[in-house]
């Protein structure tokens, strides 16, 4: 007895000087050449744990910021070229704003739109949607579409590509931050595209958009000049641009109140922008 009791305790102290069991370790993804696969994604890796500068953006496990369900990996290819006009033969349009949301302008636009039963799509400008994001809400309340402008309205083509992902990834993410839903949409300030920021709104789950008929109210010309314009220049398809922030618009504002009703006496339908 003596000596098996013995023999019970050796063996009990001696696994307390045993290393406890390694946790599994995953090894990286081989493919079929037997090389190490892409590293995770950054957010798929452990608190504190660097992530290395080779690491593929395109490498994705989850989506980035600026993306959900509708926008992100998985859902439907956003286009790659520029939408000028709208794909129809019948009088549907667009009426669109940029530069906004304002806090005197864009309330006065919602108001003649909701007047008339218009729907339009407004291409925020990011600064400006954090400083006001009850204008988020109002203008989605009401079925219009929100869409993305840039973070702070920056010449896309004069930008590296970090910047150009910054500018329109961080305004995709404020908005859904507070709508929950990513834009579908954006539109580059002054309409100036290249190869590589169109690469980059596709990569965020956005379609780019122009116009082709150009109202002409950043010039501040009158708003008999702005609804002229708009009324000369009209034809079924049109995307028009106009303005809800950005500068004093109390031009375009009179100039809709004056063209909108019109446009409709017309049989002119305006709608909101898709993907």
């Amino acid at each position: 007895m003596f000596l098996r009791g013995a023999v019970v305790v050796g063996v009990l102290s001696a696994s307390r000087l045993l290393p406890a069991p390694l946790a599994h370790t995953p090894q990286p993804a081989m493919d079929h050449k037997g090389a190490a696969g892409p590293e995770p994604h950054p957010a798929a890796r452990a608190p504190g744990t660097a992530v290395p500068a080779s690491a593929p953006d395109g490498y994705r496990l989850r989506p980035i910021a600026g993306e959900t369900a509708l926008s992100g990996p998985g859902a439907a290819p956003p286009r790659a070229d520029v939408t000028f006009t709208l794909p129809t033969h019948t009088r549907e349009i667009a009426l669109t704003f940029d530069d906004g949301p304002d806090p005197r302008y864009t309330p006065e636009v919602l108001r003649v739109l909701r007047r008339h039963g218009a729907q339009a799509t407004f291409f925020v400008v990011g600064e400006c949607a954090t400083e006001h994001p009850g204008l988020l809400h109002a203008i989605a309340g009401e079925g219009h579409v929100v869409a993305n402008h840039t973070w702070t309205h920056p010449q896309l083509t004069k930008l590296r590509p970090a910047a150009v992902r910054s500018e329109l990834g961080r305004t995709s993410s404020v908005i859904e931050e507070t709508l929950g839903v990513a834009p579908a949409l954006a539109r580059a300030p002054y309409g100036d595209w290249d190869a590589a920021a169109l690469g980059i709104c596709n990569g965020l789950g956005m379609s780019p958009v122009g116009w082709s008929v150009d109202s002409q109210d950043w010039t501040r010309p009158g708003s008999r000049r702005i609804a002229s314009t708009v009324m000369g220049e009209m034809q079924p398809g049109a995307i028009v641009l106009s303005h809800d922030g950005g500068g004093n618009r109390s031009q375009t504002v009179s100039a809709l109140e004056w063209y909108l009703p019109r446009l409709l006496d017309q049989g002119y339908t305006p709608v909101r922008l898709r993907p």
